[in-house]
C-alpha cells in the first residue's frame, strides 16, 4: 500500500509574507538549508540596482577571459530584512549566490559536483482551522509541507511551485574532512496560476539536471533523463555485522530519491545468490548494479556477469558500484581514496553519492585460475598471514572491522611459515606509470572463452537457457511495481544523516512472496523470499543448473601444469606470506598498495619470506593503516613486486588461501590482469 509523506525542511521563511509578492530568500550560508522565494516581474529599485551591477561585473569578468557561463539568474529578496538583496545564478560552475546587505556583499558558489539532484513539489493541503491563504505568514518550518504534484494532497489555493536542490558540500577538518548536506530551497511565485509558476521552477530544474549530468543545456519544456531504466541494488543483509538493511534503509535510500534515481532492491538470501541473479536474469533492463555489503557481493556480482554468454556486452554496458556495509570494504575505500572523497567519517554516504553521481571508471581484473576453478578478482589474491587473519577472524565478525586488529596480534603471537614456490612477470613500467604490457602486447585477446581447461579439467558447457523467455525476474505488473516517491522517508534538511529515523517494521516480509517499502521514484523492492522467485531455480526444466560454465578473456598463461617461461622469475622457499593485489586498500584500514590505481595494469606482489623477525613484521603490520608498511632500504624477507601475472605453488595444503576474501582451495594458483576490463562507478 502506497502512503504519502512530507518533507519537513528547517528552514525559516518569511514570518510575515503580507501582500508583497517580491523575491525572498533565507539569509543563510551555514550550509543548513537556504529558501528562496520568486516573485512577479515587478522588481524593486534595490534589485534592478544589483542586476545592473551583476551585469557590469559579467562584463568585466568576460574582458578578463575568465566569465563562467551564465545560464539563469533571478534577483531575491528577504522579507524580514528590508535591506537585504540576492543574486542567484546558475553557471556552469555551480549555483552562485551573491547578498548585499548594507553596503556588504558576500558570495557563495555551490559547485555543480556538489549537487546530487533536484525536485520540483507542492504545498501540502493544510489541516481544518488553518489559513490557507497565499499571503498567510508562514512561522515556523514545520508548518510548511509540500507534496508531489499529483498527490491527491496539494494546496490548490497556493500557486507557488517549489523547487528543492539538494547537495553535498565538501567541508575541510582536521580529519580529513566530511560532506554536510545542504538544501536550497525556491519558491516560484510570480504568476497567479500554479501552472506559470511551476514552468518557471521546471525550466531551473532541467537546467540543472542537464549541468549536473553533464549534458548540453537546452531549453525543454520538462526534464527528460537519458537512460530511464533503473538501477539494479543486490543488499547482502549479512555482511559485516549484519546492519545492511537497516544502513540501506536509513542513509542510502533518502539519496537515491533526492536523486530521482529508480531502483529495484533485492535482498540476498544465502551464499551465491547473487551470482545466480546476475546470471540468469535479463540485466539489461537496469542501467547499472550497486551492490550493498562487503568485497564478497561484489566479487559475486562480478563473476556472476562472466558466466553468461554475452559477458562482453555485460560488462560494458553495466558499471558496477559498491556500497560498503561489509567488514574489509576495500574497493570503497580505494575509489574514495583515489578520488580524494572523505570516507572514515561516513563511509556509505561517500560511496552512496558516487552511484548517484553515474560516473564510471575502468577497472583492472585479474583472471584466477586454479586446479578446479577459473574466477575473476578486482581486489587480491593472498597466501600466507593475511589471509590467514582474513578466514580465521571470520568468528569475530560481530565485531565488525576491528576483528582484524584482534587475530592479527594473535597470528603475530603464533607465527607460522609455509613451504612453496612463487613465480611471476615482472611488469613493465611504461612513462606514463601504467603497466600490464607483458602477455603478449597488453590487454588484447578479449574473446569468449567456450572452454576452460584449468590443472587438466575441462570446465563443462553452461546449459542452454533459450526456454527462459518470460522468466527475466522483473517486476512486470505485480503488486510491488504500484509505488511513488512519497512514502520513502519523510527527509528533513538537517546535515546529520543520523536524523533519518524511519520505521524499520516492514523493512523485510516473511510471508509475501514480494513486499514493497521502498519506493523511490518507482522503485521497488522485493522480499524474494518464495522459492519460485529464486534465481537459482531458473535453470531448464525449472532446476538449478547444475554445471556452470565461465566465459570471459581467455587465458595468455601456460597451463596451471606446465613449465613457467624463461622471462618469469622464481623465488621458492619458506613464506610467511605470499599477496597480490591490484587496489591501494585492502580494507578500510589496509593501505596495502600505495602506487596502485584502479587501472594501471599493474599487480603489485608483496612476498615476505621466513626469517623475519617479529619486531620487523609487527612494524609490517602497525603501518599498514598508514601505508608505511614497506621498509625504505632494500630488505631481503620483504619486498613489493609490480607484476602482470604470478603463480603461487604452496607445497602442502596447509594454510589459507583467497580471492577478494574468498577462501578458495589451497593449491597451484596462478593469476594474470586484464587492464581495463570492467566498470567501476565513481564520483566523477
Amino acid at each position: 500500500m502506497t502512503t504519502t509523506t512530507t518533507y519537513k525542511p528547517k528552514v525559516n521563511l518569511s514570518e510575515e509574507l503580507g501582500e508583497r509578492h517580491g523575491r525572498e530568500i533565507e539569509d543563510d550560508f551555514g550550509g543548513k538549508g537556504i529558501a528562496v522565494v520568486v516573485p512577479d516581474r515587478n522588481a524593486s529599485a534595490a534589485a534592478i540596482e544589483l542586476q545592473a551591477e551583476a551585469a557590469a561585473h559579467q562584463m568585466i569578468l568576460a574582458a578578463a577571459g575568465s566569465a563562467a557561463t551564465v545560464y539563469l539568474t533571478e534577483t531575491f529578496y528577504i522579507s524580514s530584512k528590508k535591506n537585504t538583496v540576492f543574486e542567484v545564478r546558475l553557471t556552469d560552475k555551480g549555483l552562485c549566490l551573491k547578498k548585499q546587505s548594507n553596503g556588504a556583499t558576500k558570495e557563495q558558489t555551490i559547485p555543480l559536483k556538489d549537487i546530487i539532484g533536484c525536485r520540483c513539489l507542492r504545498s501540502k493541503r493544510r489541516s481544518r482551522g488553518s489559513s490557507s491563504c497565499t499571503c498567510a505568514s508562514i512561522s515556523s518550518s514545520s508548518q510548511l509541507k509540500v507534496v508531489e504534484e499529483n498527490s491527491g494532497e496539494q494546496d490548490e489555493t497556493d500557486v507557488s511551485a517549489y523547487l528543492y536542490i539538494y547537495a553535498y558540500i565538501l567541508k575541510r577538518s582536521r580529519r580529513g574532512g566530511f560532506r554536510e548536506r545542504t538544501t536550497i530551497t525556491l519558491r516560484f511565485r510570480s504568476f497567479d496560476r500554479y501552472e506559470d509558476n511551476n514552468r518557471e521552477a521546471q525550466k531551473w530544474r532541467a537546467s540543472i539536471k542537464q549541468l549536473v549530468a553533464g549534458e548540453p543545456v537546452q531549453k525543454p519544456v520538462a526534464y527528460q533523463p537519458r537512460d530511464t531504466r533503473k538501477m539494479l541494488i543486490i543488499l547482502n543483509p549479512k555482511s559485516g555485522s549484519g546492519k545492511a538493511r537497516e544502513m540501506f534503509q536509513q542513509r542510502v535510500a533518502p539519496i537515491f530519491a533526492e536523486a530521482e534515481i529508480p531502483y529495484d532492491l533485492h535482498i540476498t538470501k544465502k551464499s551465491n545468490w547473487a551470482r545466480e541473479f546476475v546470471r540468469v536474469r535479463d540485466v539489461y533492463l537496469w542501467r547499472g548494479i550497486v551492490v550493498v555489503g562487503g568485497d564478497g557481493i561484489f566479487f559475486e556480482v562480478l563473476n556472476g556477469l562472466f558466466e553468461r554468454e554475452d559477458w562482453q556486452t555485460a560488462i560494458d554496458e553495466l558499471p558496477m558500484g559498491i556500497i560498503p556495509c561489509g567488514s574489509g570494504n576495500g574497493l570503497a575505500k580505494t575509489v574514495s581514496f583515489l578520488y580524494e572523497e572523505p570516507f572514515e567519517t561516513k563511509p556509505v554516504l561517500a560511496s552512496a553519492l558516487m552511484v548517484v553521481k553515474g560516473k564510471h571508471s575502468m577497472l583492472d581484473v585479474v583472471r584466477v585460475e586454479t586446479r578446479s576453478n577459473i574466477m575473476f578478482s578486482f581486489l587480491s589474491v593472498g597466501w600466507g598471514l593475511i589471509s590467514d587473519i582474513d578466514i580465521e577472524s571470520e568468528r569475530l565478525r560481530a565485531i565488525g572491522g576491528q576483528r582484524f586488529t584482534v587475530w592479527s596480534v594473535h597470528r603475530l603471537i603464533s607465527l607460522r611459515t609455509y613451504q612453496g614456490k612463487v613465480s611471476y612477470l615482472p611488469a613493465l613500467i611504461s612513462p606514463s606509470g601504467a603497466g600490464g604490457e607483458g602477455l603478449n602486447g597488453g590487454g588484447g585477446g578479449i574473446g569468449t572463452l567456450k572452454h576452460s581447461v584449468s590443472y587438466n579439467t575441462t570446465l563443462n558447457c553452461r546449459d542452454c537457457r533459450a526456454g527462459l523467455g518470460g522468466q527475466d525476474g522483473t517486476s512486470g505488473s505485480c503488486d510491488a511495481c504500484d509505488t511513488n516517491f512519497s512514502d520513502v522517508l519523510s527527509l528533513e534538511t538537517g546535515t546529520n544523516l543520523d536524523s533519518f529515523r524511519p520505521r524499520i517494521d516492514s523493512w523485510y516480509s516473511a510471508t509475501s512472496r514480494k513486499s514493497t517499502y521502498f519506493s523511490t521514484v518507482d522503485s521497488v523492492y522485493e522480499s524474494d523470499k518464495a522459492s519460485n522467485d529464486d534465481p537459482t531455480q531458473c535453470g531448464p526444466n525449472g532446476g538449478t543448473a547444475s554445471h556452470v560454465q565461465m566465459y570471459g578473456p581467455p587465458s595468455r598463461l601456460p597451463a596451471l601444469t606446465a613449465a613457467i617461461p624463461d622471462s618469469w622469475q622464481t623465488i621458492a622457499g619458506e613464506f610467511v606470506m605470499v599477496h597480490a593485489a591490484y587496489q591501494t586498500h585492502l580494507s578500510t584500514e589496509c593501505y596495502f598498495a600505495p602506487q596502485s590505481r584502479l587501472n594501471d595494469g599493474i599487480i603489485w606482489l608483496l612476498i615476505i619470506r621466513a626469517g623475519v623477525s617479529r619486531s620487523q613484521l609487527l612494524s609490517f603490520l602497525l603501518g599498514l593503516s598508514s601505508g608505511t608498511h614497506l621498509p625504505l632500504l632494500p630488505n631481503e624477507y620483504i619486498q613489493m613486486v609490480p607484476v602482470s601475472a604470478f603463480r603461487i605453488e604452496p607445497a602442502g595444503t596447509n594454510g589459507h588461501m583467497t580471492v577478494d576474501g574468498e577462501k578458495v582451495e589451497c593449491g597451484p594458483i596462478q593469476g594474470e590482469v586484464f587492464p581495463s576490463l570492467g566498470k567501476v562507478m565513481v564520483p566523477k
